[in-house]
This record gives C-alpha cells, sequence and structure tokens, in this order.
C-alpha cells in the first residue's frame, strides 16, 4: 500500500478508535473503558508509527531517548516532588513499575511528535517552532487533567493543580521538541498531525 493511503487508513482507524471510546466513556461501561486506555495509547503509537516515510536509527534512537527519559522526569516527580509538584498515578494507566505506568513514557513520545509535527514545516526559527509546540503539549496537558483526575489516571496529593506543573510542561515539552527538530526526527503527516488535534477533541468533549 502506497504511504499517502496508509496514512489515510491509519489516520480512519484512530478516528473510529477515539470515538467508539468516547461512546464507551458515556455509558454503563465507562470503568471498563477506562481499564483499556493504556491499550488506546499502544494503538495510537503504532498507528503513529507505521505512518512514517522513514526508519532511521535516528529516529528509532530519540523515540526510546524521550520514553525514557520521560518516564524518568515522571519518576523523579512522583518520588521527590521536585518536578510538576505533589501527585501519584491511579489504577488506570496500566502496569506501574515503582509506582509510575510503563505507559507514561510512550505518551510523552505521542506528544512530543505529534505537536511537533504541527510546527515542523512553519518557517519560523527553530527555538521558536519548539516553544509552540511546548505550549501545544501544555495546553493539552490543562485540558487532560480534569479528565485524568476522576479516571484515576493521577491525582494531587492536596486536590489542586499547582501552577508549577504547567511550568515543568512546558520546559520540558519544549525541551523534547527542540531534540527531534534538531535531529530532524519528526515528520509532518496527517496521522501525526490529526492524532493531535483527535486527543484535544477527545478531552474537550470528556471535560463537558
Amino acid at each position: 500500500m502506497k504511504l499517502p493511503k496508509k496514512q489515510t487508513l491509519l489516520l480512519i482507524i484512530l478516528i473510529i478508535f477515539y470515538t467508539v471510546g468516547l461512546v464507551g466513556l458515556h455509558t454503563d461501561s465507562r470503568n471498563s473503558f477506562l481499564e483499556l486506555s493504556p491499550f488506546n495509547l499502544i494503538l495510537s503509537f503504532i498507528c503513529l508509527y507505521f505512518s512514517f516515510a522513514n526508519y532511521s536509527v535516528k529516529k528509532h534512537v530519540d523515540i526510546l531517548l524521550i520514553g525514557i527519559v520521560g518516564y524518568t522526569i515522571e519518576w523523579i516527580g512522583v518520588h521527590t516532588s521536585v518536578l510538576f509538584g505533589h501527585y501519584g498515578y491511579g489504577n488506570n494507566l496500566g502496569y506501574r513499575l515503582d509506582g509510575i505506568p510503563l505507559i507514561i513514557g510512550v505518551n510523552w513520545i505521542l506528544l512530543t511528535f505529534s505537536a511537533t509535527a504541527i510546527v515542523n514545516k512553519w518557517n519560523i526559527p527553530l527555538v521558536l517552532k519548539a516553544l509552540i509546540a511546548g505550549v501545544l503539549m501544555t495546553a493539552l496537558d490543562w485540558i487532560i487533567e480534569p479528565v485524568a483526575i476522576k479516571s484515576d489516571f493521577w491525582h494531587w496529593n492536596d486536590g489542586t493543580i499547582p501552577m508549577y506543573n504547567y511550568v515543568c510542561w512546558i520546559f520540558f515539552s519544549s525541551l523534547f521538541s527542540f531534540w527531534v527538530l534538531k535531529r530532524k526526527s519528526v515528520e509532518t503527516n496527517k496521522v501525526s498531525v490529526g492524532l493531535f488535534i483527535i486527543l484535544v477533541i477527545f478531552f474537550a468533549i470528556l471535560n463537558r
């Protein structure tokens, strides 16, 4: 299958999957759908991965690096509160290694590559691209936060979301985006851009 057709098919799969999830989360089967959240992130990653036009060693290294660093900063945040604030993870993001869901690294990969794909082709300085991508990722986190708390993805120990969380988000998001932009390992296509838009719509509706 030619790449444009494959990308269209992958985007359709994502739209269908998130639509089904959206409907399911508004039914009596809500809890069952919430338990499938890790698989949702895995499917999203698979669709994003297979939408790429090239599979260089550099790209694989960057994917792995962002996943590992993303997991690590979450570990630091949960165990020391030095990053993000005083928070912990719930039960609906799957298996936790030392209190941190393994899937959280995949989440950082998805957000980094999809948000950065939006700004990738813009004719502006690289640093500005990275900062805008960081703002996009932080804005998405702001939309996700209320849903995540209600869905037992994570919780804030004092019951409020600290501003410091967003400071850390924009810093690390911009840093990750700068890295993949500098190394030219991000790709702009209908799946990478579409995934970010789908996530915004999905969580915005759940916030209503």
